[in-house]
């Protein structure tokens, strides 16, 4: 079955490689176009292109989905199907030309948490599962029928990077099962309404994140605040302002006590200890980083400012 995959981050490259070692005919890949990055503004390339090139790979990177040349390109491979990994909205035109169609590989249990940003939007909001699913592509982003999904407990302690490689290695063999069992007709497909646990259940939505969204709210609850700091770190970071100066944090721990101070106060022994007051118990930061500094354990940290 010939395929075309498309993808960009790190975090697509696990899925193709898992199709190619599990004997998968990869005829090209489609990925974002080389960008500037760094103080020398040198072209940097996507994961999935290195990844492709290393492996002799064809690769197509079009700055527009919808040129009439790319089209045209994407049409000669003569694909049966195209599989979609943490890549852009694709129009029609491109997701409705295999006769298999297009399917994606999303990292939530669909229907909650579609959207930009699944993985970290689960933990900020506290859910005690996860997982990843894989669906065909329809008109309306991340709503078309699901094929396979494959759940995740989650322990309350993970970060968004740690549950980023979870994800990504659990979500590249559940790929592999639906291609194979699309390949061989072994699949059935399921309505995401109907996977609803019943009437009235809540949506929730995984937008993707702006810096306003990382500013913490110490009149939140400790434990709210907590899973906000481990669902945006490492990356783009929760963060406070300390001194006017911006205080990204990346672990934490929190208490509920009846806190002796007003929310977003602070107390420390300017050893070993930095804890916020919020809502009803503290914050301990245990790894973080001022502006115009390295990230560092809060012993490091405290050392090394005067607070």
């Amino acid at each position: 079955m010939r395929i075309i995959f498309m993808g960009t981050p790190e975090f697509a490259v696990a899925s193709l490689d898992a199709l190619i070692k599990a004997g998968c005919d990869i005829v090209a890949v489609v990925t974002a176009p080389d960008k500037p990055a760094g103080r020398g503004k040198k072209l940097s390339e996507s994961a999935v292109k290195q990844y492709a090139v290393e492996n002799g790979i064809k690769v197509l990177q079009p700055e527009k989905l919808r040129d009439p040349e790319f089209l045209e390109k994407l049409r000669s491979l003569k694909a049966e199907l195209q599989v979609v990994v943490a890549f852009r909205m694709l129009p029609e035109v491109v997701w409705n030309m295999p006769y298999r169609g297009t399917i994606n590989l999303h990292a939530s249990l669909l229907p909650q948490y579609r959207g930009a940003a699944p993985i970290n939007w689960v933990l900020i909001n506290g859910e005690k599962e996860s997982g990843v699913t894989t669906f065909f592509l329809s008109h309306e982003i991340d709503t078309g029928n699901v094929l396979f999904t494959e759940k995740v407990t989650l322990t309350g302690h993970e970060t968004a990077g740690e549950l980023h490689d979870r994800l990504m290695n659990k979500g590249a063999g559940l790929l592999v099962k639906t291609v194979k069992g699309i390949e061989s007709g072994r699949y059935n497909v399921h309505l995401q309404s109907a996977l609803l646990d019943g009437d009235g259940v809540e949506l929730k939505h995984a937008p993707k994140i702006f810096k306003e969204d990382c500013l913490i709210d110490w009149m939140q609850p400790a434990e709210s605040i907590y899973n906000k700091i481990r669902g945006l770190s490492p990356y783009p970071a929760a963060y406070t302002l300390l001194n006017d100066k911006i205080l990204k944090i990346y672990r934490s721990e929190f208490e509920i006590v009846e806190p002796g101070i007003q929310p977003g106060g602070f107390l420390t022994d300017n050893k070993t200890y930095l804890k916020f007051a919020a809502q009803d118990g503290y914050v301990y930061l245990t790894e973080v980083q001022l502006e115009g500094k390295k990230q560092m354990d809060i012993g490091a940290f405290l050392r090394g400012v005067k607070l």
